[in-house]
């Protein structure tokens, strides 16, 4: 790996069992090494099943993640990548009603909304109701609402220790 290393998780929230080992496939053409991930029941969506795997790379490795799973209709995955030199970090959010969305994140982890998407949001809400609907989706919110109930994943998850950053 050259230039700038950063790190990231990819939480599949839930996938059909059959589509698996090609998360795992696609995972691995991505990161360069052989992954495997250690999948659990999701009981918010019976069925399926959920899982994590923390990843390190050169920076846009979580973009090409997020590409690289982008159109499997019943996948719901986010991914994130951490800032490292130079660069913000970045969240990927995909459901199969919603498709994917990107939100760049600062150091706290806190989603930014960049000047481009106020101004739209300022030039098409023409009520507070639509002002307020468009800098929702710039927050990438209707996402988060619909991947909450599966990041709860229950007990028996296994738990993510996040690092000290500073």
């Amino acid at each position: 790996m050259s230039g700038v290393i950063t790190r990231g998780v990819l939480y599949v929230h839930s996938a059909a069992k059959a589509f698996c080992p090609h998360v795992e496939w696609a995972v691995a053409n991505v990161i360069g090494v052989p992954v495997s991930m250690d999948w659990t029941d999701q009981p918010a969506a019976p069925g399926t099943l959920r899982a994590e795997y923390s990843w390190q790379g050169p920076q846009g490795t979580g973009a090409r993640l997020a590409s690289a799973l982008r159109g499997w209709v019943h996948l719901r995955y986010e991914v994130s990548e951490e800032p490292s030199f130079g660069v913000d970090g970045g969240r990927w959010f995909h459901t199969p009603s919603l498709g994917i969305c990107h939100a760049v994140t600062d150091v706290h982890g806190n989603l930014l909304i960049r000047a481009d998407q106020v101004l739209y949001a300022l030039e098409h809400g023409y009520d507070l109701v639509s002002l307020r609907h468009k800098l929702a989706v710039a927050l990438a919110e209707p996402w988060d609402d619909e991947l909450e109930p599966f990041r709860c994943a229950g007990a028996g998850a296994p738990v993510r220790w996040l690092h000290q950053v500073g």
